[in-house]
């Protein structure tokens, strides 16, 4: 998102418009208006729409694409469901309506960076020099829930720490995030990396494992995750045989390299610090030519991903998981869902066509049109299954504690000010 000086200061007092965004916003996939908005940036697809440049007109708009993540959508509606919550409590934050604008950022920086610099500046499209920071400051969001994986949240901490906008993640463990020089406005409710690995390599030395081959995923989260753990196995006293890398966006033929360092090994145990969309990938290559059976050390990302479950080499995988809770109300707040209110957003009409394999709204070609005989309550898929809230926990817990730090700032004993103005780091 740029900005550009459209007049003179000396014009400026004639005209008073005197800046304007170059791109039009792009509107949020979920939102609700609230005396203060929060913002959340979540990997609800995977893939970016990709174009040729040609430098000789304006870009397209960022677009995700690919199928959407089920469990993300969970995650989403966990958000708006604390909110909600939040919003009928009259002790926390009384009198005052919580908002949220919550961005898809198909786990790609582009659009990560996109979707900060928007929830940072607002949706205004004009600024003139005489309201354009007052303006600025009350378009902003005052803090944010996000972004699932590390490398789009360091994307995103490195902007929002410029404005003091803090940012909390629920699920982006890198043990780099904890440089607060660096990410002076991060935090987050998930532990970092940096205890996973250690506890990973005690994990192997008690089963006397010390002979293992290693993969990771090939961003940020697999290779400073990974880097630790070998630091600690090494102190451990384990050798590894071998350690590779992979990442969805590469060649098939890094991935069927991979496949095959893994078939032809001596290692019958294999440490896979690997994102779980990573990860479907490689066991669905391995699946192919299955090596000998093997012992699956995971990692918190796929450890507890139950899709994973159906690949038989998985069976007997151990790690360390996050503990599972409960959410009263949640399960009924995401069944609480039908055609008509799917139709008012673009993110829930996916969701309903897709589960349902119809079409809302007519324009899904060869698809039969969805005549509300769907039931949701009959889905099983990760959006429904609620019955190891465990990331999803993290994203609710985030959410409170963005709404408690706001209470700090603008409520006293008896009352909060809804008028009040406060800066984001204040938060």
């Amino acid at each position: 998102m740029l900005w550009i000086t459209g007049h003179s200061p000396a014009a400026c007092k004639a005209d008073p418009v005197n800046c304007r965004l170059w791109a039009e916003p792009r509107l949020p996939d979920l939102y609700m208006d609230g005396d203060f908005v929060i913002g959340g940036i979540f990997s609800m697809h995977y893939y970016m729409r990709s174009e040729q440049k040609t430098y000789t007109r304006q870009p397209l708009q960022l677009q995700c694409t690919g199928s959407m993540s089920f469990r993300e959508l969970r995650f989403v509606r966990a958000m708006e469901f604390a909110i909600h919550e939040i919003n009928n409590r009259t002790d926390l934050l009384p009198g005052i309506t919580l908002g949220y604008q919550i961005h898809d950022s198909c786990a790609e920086v582009p659009m990560t960076i996109k979707a900060a610099f928007q929830l940072a500046n607002g949706m205004e499209p004009f600024f003139n020099d005489t309201d354009s920071c007052s303006k600025s400051a009350a378009a902003a969001v005052p803090a944010l829930v996000g972004e699932t994986a590390s490398t789009p949240s360091m994307s995103m901490a490195r902007i929002l720490g410029l404005f003091g906008i803090p940012q909390v993640s629920h699920y982006a463990t890198c043990a780099c995030l904890s440089d607060k020089r660096q990410y002076p406005a991060f935090f987050r409710t998930v532990p970092s990396d940096y205890h996973q690995a250690a506890a990973l390599a005690r994990m192997v030395k008690h089963f006397g494992w010390t002979w293992i081959g290693a993969v990771r995923s090939d961003s940020d989260y697999g290779n400073n995750g990974m880097a630790s753990f070998l630091k600690a196995a090494q102190q451990e006293g384990i050798c590894v045989e071998y350690s590779e890398s992979y990442y969805r966006t590469q060649p098939r033929s890094k991935l069927e390299r991979v496949a095959n360092v893994i078939r032809r090994s001596t290692a019958r145990v294999i440490v896979a610090f690997l994102a779980s969309g990573d990860l479907r990938f490689l066991l669905e290559e391995l699946a192919k030519q299955p090596p000998p059976p093997m012992q699956w050390i995971g990692s918190e990302s796929w450890i507890i991903e139950t899709e994973l479950l159906r690949f038989n080499m998985c069976a007997g995988a151990i790690g360390f998981g996050i503990p599972r809770s409960v959410i009263p109300g949640l399960r009924e707040f995401l069944l609480d869902l039908s055609p008509a209110q799917a139709l008012k957003s673009p993110l829930l009409t996916e969701f309903w066509e897709s589960s349902f394999s119809c079409s809302l709204t007519g324009s899904s070609e060869g698809a039969r049109e969805c005549d509300g005989s769907e039931d949701i309550r009959a889905l099983q898929n990760p959006y429904t299954d609620t019955s190891q809230l465990r990331a999803t926990n993290l994203v609710y817990k985030a959410t409170y504690a963005i709404a408690h730090a706001i209470h700090g700032v603008i409520c006293n004993d008896t009352q909060c000010d809804k008028s009040a103005k406060f800066t984001p780091w204040q938060v």
